[in-house]
């Protein structure tokens, strides 16, 4: 089985297009890895550092140090993800990594408390601020998803199309 991840760069069609929401995620990790050096952003994401089952062990670094490790990974998918323009096994960690890390911002959704109020009613969800803040991730997780989905190699895709009958 040769596995030869891919990359929108090379691609053709309507998979060239990709290539656009590559370096919009990249401008994206890049803008929000550079805020986790500020005090401010240290201080805005510790309510959900700390209720995160996921990531509350950053809490051993300390306040800005546990931003500043979020900060360098961020800064790290950005470097994988425009990387993976010429690489396409660096594109797909990127991706990865995107999608592991939308995924557990989403999760704060969830596990940060007062973020969600759920009633019986008109308006069965209602969030604040922190909540609309945090529901954008949704769109990046999947922005993230796509590109991996891009990335793997096409043998795989195929393997996945055969086992559920669509090949």
């Amino acid at each position: 089985m040769n596995l030869s991840f891919n990359i929108a760069e090379r691609g053709e069609g309507s998979y060239r297009p990709l290539a656009i929401l590559r370096w919009v995620m990249v401008v994206i990790f890049v803008s929000f890895g550079m805020q986790k050096f500020t005090p401010q952003s240290a201080q805005g994401i510790a309510q959900f550092i700390t209720n995160s089952p996921f990531i509350s062990w950053l809490s051993v670094f300390g306040l800005r140090g546990e931003a500043y490790v979020l900060g360098v990974a961020e800064l790290g998918i950005a470097v994988l993800l425009a990387a993976g323009a010429f690489s396409p096994l660096l594109s797909a960690i990127g991706s990865f990594m995107g999608v592991v890390t939308f995924a557990i911002t989403w999760s704060f959704f969830f596990t940060t408390p007062g973020v969600v109020t759920w009633s019986v009613s008109w308006d069965p969800m209602a969030w604040n601020l922190a909540g609309e803040f945090l529901f954008k991730d949704i769109v990046l997780l999947c922005v993230c998803i796509l590109l991996l989905l891009a990335s793997l190699p096409r043998s795989a895709i195929r393997l996945r199309a055969t086992a559920r009958g669509d090949g």
